[in-house]
């Protein structure tokens, strides 16, 4: 895995992980690489045939050296990968990642759920000037997997205690109001026997609760309606929130594929079911998400209300 010598102020090996899990991290780049070359390939406007990976960087447990792995009990952490291009318009997931997370998904070399976030690296140097926590950790704690020279990421610069509250309780204010509204609107479509309706309605609930989280905690949440990877990210970060939605049962993660798959099949395909004491349960368990996730964020605001002098 190449590393050039302008990311001396991070990390760049992941020798601390075990062979396997590098084995697999090397495997993950290769197929990064090999299918971004071809989608670029295909392309027609300048800024995307002449694309290029500037960086890929592991994040999260396994790069801090605090990951769980017990696929037996429905608990192991996630590889994060933040994959740092040359321009803006080659984020497009749907464009020039879709494959590649596919073939990784559907590799049986591959262990562990792999999380993939793209952005320019503009994007990241803005967000470092601005201090989002987010990629301050990411800064501090990543790992450089790969990169090519002379694309340094920016200098972090601090928020100040008092901007950072300012935005992160606007933050909690905004999204808490879309977590209730998202609830009453999922207990008003199960009462009326709106099946997928209400699946789709929990699934959105769902994702807002760990947008409201991520926001407060971090300032930033990916671009992804997938609720499994927001989960793990908010989870990375506070462990309380893993009681919203138990692992031990196979029921229980049942509960939580249907409410995943609700995204797409529950609007668009015709195979998908779902009964009313599963959407009952599942709303139990999205009420239980938005008090952690409220209790959690609360706490942080007074964190960094103290911070700041307030």
């Amino acid at each position: 895995m190449p590393v050039a010598e302008d990311s001396a102020a991070m990390k760049n090996d992941a020798d601390h992980l075990p062979e396997l899990q590098q084995r697999e991290l090397e495997q993950i780049q290769n197929v990064l690489m090999e299918e971004f070359a071809k989608a670029i390939g295909r392309a027609t406007m300048p800024s995307r045939r002449n694309g290029k990976i500037l960086k890929i960087i592991l994040f999260g447990s396994y790069a801090r050296s605090d990951w769980v792995d017990e696929p037996e009990n429905g608990y192991q952490s996630d590889f994060d990968l933040l994959v740092v291009v040359n321009h803006e318009d080659l984020t497009d997931i749907a464009h020039y990642w879709y494959v590649a997370e596919d073939r990784i998904l559907r590799d049986a070399d591959i262990a562990r759920p792999v999380n993939i976030i793209v952005h320019s690296l503009d994007e990241v140097n803005q967000a470092l000037k601005r201090g989002e926590y987010f990629w301050v950790d990411i800064a501090r704690e990543g790992i450089v997997l790969y990169e090519l020279p002379c694309h340094p990421l920016a200098t972090p610069m601090p928020l100040t205690p008092a901007d950072a509250y300012a935005m992160a309780k606007a933050y909690f204010d905004e999204w808490l109001r879309k977590i209730e509204s998202g609830l009453k609107l999922s207990k008003f479509a199960i009462d009326e026997s709106e099946s997928n309706d209400a699946a789709f309605l929990l699934h959105q609930t769902t994702e807002r609760a760990y947008i409201c989280f991520l926001l407060v905690r971090t300032l930033y949440f990916p671009r992804s309606h997938n609720i499994k990877f927001l989960r793990s990210l908010a989870e990375d970060h506070e462990s309380r929130l893993i009681e919203a939605w138990p692992r031990e049962r196979r029921i229980d993660r049942r509960r939580f594929q249907l409410l995943k798959r609700a995204y797409v099949e529950a609007r668009y395909s015709t195979a998908y079911e779902i009964d009313l004491d599963e959407l009952k349960a599942i709303l139990a368990d999205v009420r239980r998400l938005r008090d952690i996730v409220e209790q959690v964020s609360r706490e942080r605001l007074d964190e960094l209300g103290v911070a700041a002098g307030l």
